[in-house]
């Protein structure tokens, strides 16, 4: 206690010049805090944008067409059917279940209200494949999918539209000038990390959407894309496989012949990205880190100024009996303390900074204790690794030649 009150009254008689010394410390240890805070965020809104697709899954689009050597966008093509999204979920061990989907969009009219929105074909089992849960009203059925009945379940972006603060189960709409039942509404899920709106949407049965409002040239047996959910993470790969060998079959191709669908694994992109996003994060933090090795440089020098101006105080030390090994924790513990106030008050301002940009900018930040803890261990390290060498230079002085210093 008495060498870190003797380091403190040393720093504190040079004031400025002990912040000055601890600027390079404070800017790094925030910056590394706000580095990696927000590199956590930007992962936790990749990971959480593709969740919204559904756990454990794959998509199958149609391959795009290819006419006079000119391919066309990926899904564009009319490869896919019901029957094949059947076929895909009773034919085969690894998939739990499947979702086709027949996407337009249109105008939808209750009263004096009219909305825009996406209107989406399926079956029920999108709720499950899609992560989705029902905020009142239920599910079309299977029933309904049969006899393309006309109803509807609505986004909470859509009701609010139409209906404000009713409640929509059991209303009247129209799309097209078609007349649908709503038997209910999904719950809240806002907007995803490209801010598109997750809850602006309709969904139908999708024998309803293929008969009644499918774009024009389409045909109505086809599907835009089929949703599948592999029974657990580990059958992915398994389900992929499972899923190209039974369409091929389906769809009559010999072997040498190019697949018409395409296979994307979801959770081979998610995993992708999030590594993406997590490699970037330790670049920005690597970065940040650059800032603490010239504040650890500015330690070493302002303490070999030190020890030049107080080597008579050392000489006196050593002549009343302190060994060189007193004199090196007295100048090693001066750059330590140094080092973590620094690293204190750089966490504060990290913490801040985090807030901050999370408040006025709009990016999610994450701040762990983790990242809090490693900051002032590597400031306290900076304070050992660049105080020893002015430390051991003090503890070598002769105290003849150090009492003779004017």
């Amino acid at each position: 206690m008495e060498i870190i009150k003797t380091a403190l009254r040393s720093l504190l008689s040079n004031r400025t010049r002990s912040l000055l010394t601890m600027l390079g410390i404070i800017i790094g240890v925030g910056a590394v805090i706000t580095m990696v805070a927000i590199g956590r965020g930007a992962a936790q809104q990749v990971e959480s944008a593709l969740s919204g697709f559904g756990s454990n899954m794959l998509i199958v689009m149609p391959a795009p067409p290819n006419s006079t050597g000119a391919r066309g966008a990926a899904g564009s093509g009319q490869s896919l059917t019901l029957e094949d999204s059947y076929a895909l979920a009773e034919q085969t061990f690894s998939v739990a279940r499947t979702a086709p989907e027949v996407n337009s969009s249109a105008q939808v009219i209750f009263g004096n209200s009219n909305w825009n929105t996406s209107i989406t074909g399926s079956t029920p089992d999108i709720l499950q494949v899609r992560n989705w849960t029902m905020a009142s009203g239920a599910m079309f059925t299977e029933q309904d999918v049969r006899s393309g009945a006309k109803v509807c379940v609505i986004g909470q972006t859509v009701a609010k539209e139409l209906f404000g603060y009713s409640d929509p189960v059991d209303m009247t709409i129209r799309i097209r000038s078609i007349p649908f039942r709503v038997v209910g509404m999904t719950t809240k899920k806002g907007a995803n990390s490209w801010g598109q709106d997750q809850d602006d949407f309709i969904l139908v049965p999708v024998t309803t959407a293929q008969r009644r409002l499918s774009r024009a040239g389409t045909r109505a047996d086809t599907v835009r894309r089929i949703n599948v959910q592999a029974k657990d993470k580990d059958s992915v790969s398994s389900a992929e496989k499972e899923i190209i060998s039974l369409l091929r079959q389906r769809h009559k191709l010999t072997e040498g012949v190019e697949n018409d669908f395409d296979v994307r694994n979801m959770t081979e992109v998610q995993e992708s990205m999030a590594s993406t996003a997590n490699v970037m994060s330790m670049l920005l933090g690597a970065v940040a880190s650059i800032s603490l090795l010239v504040g650890g440089i500015g330690i070493m020098n302002i303490m070999l100024v030190s020890v030049s101006e107080r080597t008579r105080e050392i000489g006196i030390r050593m002549a009343v009996g302190a060994r060189p090994s007193n004199v090196r924790v007295q100048f090693l513990t001066e750059a330590v303390v140094l080092s973590l106030l620094g690293g204190g008050i750089g966490i504060s301002i990290g913490v801040g900074v985090s807030k901050a940009v999370t408040e006025f900018v709009g990016w999610a930040t994450i701040i762990s204790g983790q990242s809090i803890i490693i900051a002032a261990g590597f400031s306290a390290f900076i304070g050992i690794l660049f105080g020893f060498w002015p430390a051991w230079k003090a503890s070598n002085l002769d105290p003849i030649d150090a009492l003779r210093t004017e």
